[in-house]
């Protein structure tokens, strides 16, 4: 908007023509114009200034020469058509915003002219974006994302190997993606993306946790062995967090010792693999045995039968008999052991 005043005897100053609005890329450079007619015995002045605190402006030149000193910023002034170029090199994020040409009429007035300089920046995920959370299963969860950047970007959601995200789809627009009620198979890796044409985009991955009650498989349910042979039983676990692991026989808590030996491997932080081995195995230890697992969301368990059988089960008893203190250990007593079964069976 320009601002007129008059001064006896003269005619007004007029600023004819100045640049539209500019938009660039970081590193490239800007010609901002002013042409100014009846200004010869006036100021005329370039200055960047913020819309919003009108009053924080700074000068960057006044008629043909600069005030500021800074060797990506020059002045040309064209008599022929009494413009006056504001030229910017290597244009940085922080040179956009307004610029306005001045001209001082007096102490109490002035013409101005304005033209924005918007500068194209690639998109920066802001620090309010979540980066990972944690909710139980059957709850709601919400991730955020935004980003800073011009234009202004896009935000997409993705999941790891482009899995199917709760919302459905494998691709969900929008600064917040909403869930529900989480199920465990929700929990993986989230990407969020941010795409404005400039440079690569942007990209946040966020970790989505579900907390669940334990899940307990059998791989086999019934095994058998026989008398002072060693034995292992399994169970498969899945649960977050990690539970508390028991193994019982007849509701009694098993513990390591010379009739049992009990060993966990966590095979990611959701499943764990726990094994029991019975060690010479007697009489009195055929039966069920539970595997039971509890976290803070409930607990589930188990079964796992361990009957007699006549010959040995290789493995883990692979020519490894037991007879009280004494170990046999030879492959050949074995293989005894199986040919007088079949004999006694003909």
């Amino acid at each position: 908007m320009y601002v007129l005043s008059t001064v006896s005897g003269q005619r007004t100053p007029t600023i004819s023509h100045i640049t539209q609005e500019q938009i660039k890329d970081i590193g490239s450079q800007v010609d901002l114009d002013c042409s100014v007619h009846y200004a010869q015995e006036y100021p005329v002045l370039w200055l960047k200034y913020d819309q919003m605190k009108s009053t924080q402006s700074l000068p960057l030149s006044m008629n043909s020469g600069l005030i500021i000193r800074d060797s990506r910023f020059s002045l040309r002034f064209d008599e022929a058509s009494a413009t006056y170029t504001l030229s910017i090199k290597d244009i940085q994020e922080t040179d956009a915003g307004w610029y306005q040409c001045q001209v001082l009429i007096n102490a109490n007035s002035k013409i101005t002219g304005e033209v924005e300089l918007q500068v194209r920046r690639p998109p920066i995920i802001s620090d309010n974006s979540t980066r990972s959370i944690v909710a139980s299963e059957g709850e709601s969860a919400k991730m955020e994302c935004y980003a800073g950047g011009f234009p202004m970007p896009k935000i997409s959601w993705r999941r790891e190997n482009n899995a199917i995200l709760p919302t459905g789809g494998s691709i969900y627009r929008g600064n917040i993606l909403n869930i529900a009620s989480v199920h465990k198979e929700d929990r993986g890796t989230y990407y969020c993306v941010a795409e404005n044409g400039v440079g690569k985009g942007a990209r946040r991955n966020i970790n989505l946790e579900v907390e669940f009650s334990p899940v307990v498989t059998v791989p086999k349910p019934r095994l058998g062995q026989a008398l002072q042979y060693d034995m292992d039983l399994e169970c498969h676990v899945e649960a977050y967090p990690p539970p508390a692991i028991t193994w019982l026989k007849d509701e009694y808590a098993l513990s390591n010792n010379q009739h049992y030996r009990i060993s966990h491997f966590a095979t990611a932080d959701e499943f764990t693999d726990t094994t029991l081995r019975v060690i010479t195995i007697e009489k009195r230890q055929y039966g069920q045995f539970k595997c039971r697992a509890q976290n803070k969301l409930g607990s589930d368990e188990g079964v796992v039968e361990l009957f007699e059988s006549v010959i040995p089960v290789c493995p883990p008893a692979c020519g490894q008999a037991r007879y009280g203190a004494a170990s046999v250990g030879k492959a050949s007593e074995l293989i005894t052991v199986v040919g007088l079964y079949v004999i006694w069976r003909r």
